[in-house]
């Protein structure tokens, strides 16, 4: 693992941006963990976490342009941060937008602010985390109904490596299903095998206990890399 990947890591512990307890997915799995970017508020924190998403899509995307999508609400920040790193470290210049939990019928109005997406637009959804494909699914399902774009790419914080409808991933479910590229910063087997015994900062945030709860969750929900 690279040293961007374990100060990421670092930074998602240290933040409460990974938490570790008793926790209700958007699936409805209970879950031992629990991903959320929104906890990232910090100029410092957002800096690394546009690097880290930019250095994803440049090593994954290349260095062609196309539309950043963030689904409401943290998604909002991941694609302006993204965007901004990807023009100061890679001179990648890309628009963004995102969409708007309840239509607006004043003003500008609309479902989408920011760039809207032509019908020929290739467009990248820039989320936190995909547990069963749930939230993605509904950005796909909102882009559809309004015919905006084509979604080629999806880039993440966290790949859980979980189940999804069925015995596949849901991130293979997800590129199965839509044809789009997954791709994540870091796995969750990488997060938790790092934080396992570590000390960072005079605390450890996965010890024994916790690391058995962990596996014990994995064994039920979780799937192989590639599978």
């Amino acid at each position: 693992m690279n040293e961007d990947k374990k100060r990421f890591i670092e930074l998602l512990a240290e933040s409460g941006a990974v938490q570790f307890g008793d926790f209700t997915a958007k699936s409805g799995r209970k879950t031992p963990y629990f991903i959320n970017t929104g906890k990232l508020t910090y100029g410092d924190q957002l800096d690394l976490v546009g690097k880290m998403y930019a250095q994803t899509y440049v090593e994954n995307i290349g260095r062609e342009s196309c539309l950043l999508f963030g689904p409401a609400y943290k998604g909002i920040t991941l694609v302006a941060v993204t965007a901004a790193a990807l023009y100061s470290r890679y001179g990648v210049r890309v628009p963004v937008c995102f969409n708007r939990k309840e239509k607006k019928d004043h003003g500008e109005g609309g479902a989408i602010v920011g760039k809207i997406p032509g019908k020929d637009d290739r467009i990248v959804i820039v989320e936190d985390v995909i547990t069963a494909g749930t939230a993605i699914r509904e950005s796909m399902e909102r882009l559809k109904i309004l015919d905006l774009g084509r979604v080629e790419s999806i880039i993440i914080a966290v790949d859980r490596m979980e189940k999804g409808r069925g015995e596949q991933s849901a991130l293979a479910e997800l590129e199965l299903e839509f044809g789009v590229k997954v791709c994540p910063i870091v796995t969750i087997r990488e997060v938790v095998s790092y934080l396992h015994n570590r000390e960072i900062g005079g605390k450890v945030y996965i010890d024994d206990a916790l690391y058995a709860r962990v596996l014990e969750y994995q064994k039920i929900y979780g799937v192989n890399s590639g599978d």
